[in-house]
């Protein structure tokens, strides 16, 4: 009987044995120039991918200094629009001591100066009444039974609203009509 061979590297579990004299090591002079290449290239790559997000991070940055500065400039050229309204305001107050109609003429020169100045801003003022209640646009104050209005219309415009559609600086406070034989309502509230 012969003897079984023997591993010298001990038993092994899977498959049959091969001598590592007989393995290919892989080391072969094209080989190596492949993996030089690869690793060459694999540089290259992680550079531009940290020169991208170099360049990300200063477009971000560029990006929030550009919205800061245009923030900046509206809001100048926002409060320059009330110079004017401002100056006629101290104007009516150096003549506080005139005839009390020219003063009443001059503030409300400078109301309408105002309201001007909003509606250029993109806000102009609403005249709510006789308007459908929408409560995007109007904020209810009060309910009135009143024979002569269409249930849930607005009947009184309390404080007027500015704006339209989505650009609303504030919706109107109105008092809405209710029907005038409604007993669940509460009672007429003012504000």
């Amino acid at each position: 009987m012969s003897e079984p061979d023997v591993d010298p590297h001990g038993p092994h579990v899977h498959g049959p044995h091969v001598d590592p004299r007989d393995q290919d090591t892989g080391n072969h002079p094209a080989d190596n120039v492949d993996v030089a290449t690869l690793q060459t290239r694999i540089a290259e790559l992680e550079d531009l991918w940290r020169r991208a997000l170099a360049d990300l991070d200063n477009i971000r940055k560029r990006a929030a200094r550009d919205t800061a500065a245009q923030q900046a400039t509206e809001r100048a050229r926002s409060a320059g629009e009330w110079l004017p309204v401002l100056d006629n305001l101290d104007l009516a107050l150096e003549h506080a001591a005139a005839d009390p109609r020219a003063i009443v003429n001059g503030v409300r020169a400078v109301r309408d100066q105002a309201l001007s100045v909003l509606a250029g801003l993109g806000f102009p003022r609403r005249d709510d009444t006789g308007d459908k209640f929408d409560p995007v646009r109007h904020e209810a104050v009060a309910t009135v039974a009143d024979p002569s209005a269409e249930e849930g219309t607005v009947v009184h415009v309390v404080r007027p609203g500015y704006g339209d559609g989505d650009r609303q600086l504030r919706p109107a406070a109105v008092v809405v009509a209710r029907s005038p034989s409604d007993p669940d309502e509460p009672p007429e509230r003012a504000s």
